[in-house]
């Protein structure tokens, strides 16, 4: 049973007598360890939380949390399905879409695009397009106006800006009198766009959607209607709720459409984690050849306790506890180093590029150029606790070992 004098004596162990402060530096080198590495891990995992939260977003606020379209060919009943999505309490926005592959020239240069016709007055509400406009605006869109709204990245690969023509060209061929054509039309750039991400900057571009219909020959038809929900995070179950009520439909969620990507974010995740998680065991299995030493210079006074009636189990007790406060102080250590350090690493880096003249994530490489850090609770709990089991852990051996110390022969050369 745990009694008031063992906490006593195993705390005041932590702290080595004149004759050998040697053990007093290693306890101190131990809770370093221990708060290092619990500091490392908080923060790389706040920063991957970061990373994985802007791409997530960015992604987001271009691709639909959910998407309604036809089994097969294009939806008609749009309208319809528009206003019968828009009836359930998690879905707050609903937006029809058609999308089809093209090439847009300019002279010499050619790039394959993924063109999507919308509805610019209804595109808001389920993307983030319009808000990530660089140059015009999404609702200068017309219908019949053959105007495009171009990514950043493409607009530069083809050198059209705003005011210019570009020439587009569908896969669709028409018949004419002298044989099979491409179909081609010409366009006016009347915005340019940038969100972040390589695939929309360089890949999409948007027109309208009436525009859309008779370049890819939709009718009164729409590929699909794009949903955004109250929660991304219910779009599985949202999905599934819609499609039972839609049964001659395909309702698809973005955790179908980008479950690799995530799924490869989220084992990114998983390895550091396992990785720096390996720091803060090598420095709580420090904590075993402390005690070890402890013990051995311990020996003549664990044999007079003994023989004044303490237990085994007290002795080992007395040797946990004094385990389990190098872990606790490093790892209350730790866990205030590296909250302090999530909380501040996004202004934390400018200072230091400022410092040392230098970019760690340059804009002409990276589309992410700033350090975000997305620190979670449940993350902080789970590493001090682990942190915690771990010096519990490395404390078992030594004190089982104090706990077996035979009086008699301890006292023997005395």
């Amino acid at each position: 049973m745990f009694r008031p004098f063992e906490a006593f004596i195993g705390l005041r162990y932590t702290r080595a007598k004149r004759r050998n402060h040697f053990i007093s530096f290693i306890s101190f080198i131990s809770i370093i360890g221990i708060a290092l590495g619990v500091t490392a891990l908080i923060t790389v995992l706040s920063v991957m939380n970061g990373f994985e939260k802007e791409l997530r977003e960015r992604i987001l606020g271009m691709a639909s949390h959910a998407t309604i379209s036809a089994l097969a060919g294009p939806l008609r009943n749009w309208q319809q399905v528009a206003a019968d999505a828009d009836r359930h309490p998690d879905v707050v926005g609903a937006a029809p879409y058609i999308e089809g592959q093209a090439m847009l020239v300019n002279g010499r240069l050619v790039s394959g695009v993924l063109i999507r016709g919308v509805l610019p007055e209804a595109e808001p509400r389920v993307s983030e397009v319009s808000e990530r406009m660089v140059s015009g605006a999404l609702d200068t869109l017309s219908d019949g106006d053959f105007g495009i709204v171009l990514g950043r990245e493409l607009s530069q690969f083809l050198g059209v800006y705003r005011g210019d023509r570009v020439t587009l060209i569908t896969p669709e061929a028409s018949v004419t009198p002298v044989g099979v054509l491409p179909r081609i039309r010409r366009f006016t750039v009347v915005g340019v766009y940038e969100v972040g991400m390589y695939e929309y900057d360089r890949t999409m571009a948007f027109m309208h959607i009436g525009d859309a219909a008779r370049l890819f020959r939709q009718g009164d038809g729409v590929t699909g209607v794009r949903l955004r929900l109250q929660d991304m995070f219910e779009a599985r179950r949202v999905a599934r709720e819609l499609a039972h009520n839609q049964k001659e439909l395909w309702v698809s969620d973005w955790t179908r459409k980008h479950a690799n990507f995530f799924r490869a974010v989220q084992t990114e995740k998983t390895v550091m984690f396992v990785i720096l998680t390996l720091i803060v065991a090598v420095a709580a299995f420090n904590i075993v050849s402390t005690l070890v030493m402890v013990v051995t210079d311990k020996q003549a006074d664990i044999a007079i306790l003994r023989t004044l009636g303490a237990s085994p189990r007290s002795i080992m007790w007395i040797f946990l506890i004094q385990g389990g406060a190098i872990g606790v102080l490093g790892t209350l250590l730790g866990v205030a180093g590296g909250v302090t350090l999530s909380l501040n690493v996004t202004n934390l880096v400018p200072a230091l590029e400022s410092l040392f003249g230098i970019k760690f994530l340059s804009p002409d490489v990276y589309y992410i150029s700033d350090l975000p850090s997305d620190m979670h609770l449940v993350d902080v709990l789970r590493i001090a606790a682990l942190s915690f089991v771990l010096t519990l852990a490395a404390t078992i051996y030594p004190a089982r070992r104090a706990a077996r110390t035979d009086p008699a022969e301890a006292l023997r050369y005395e």
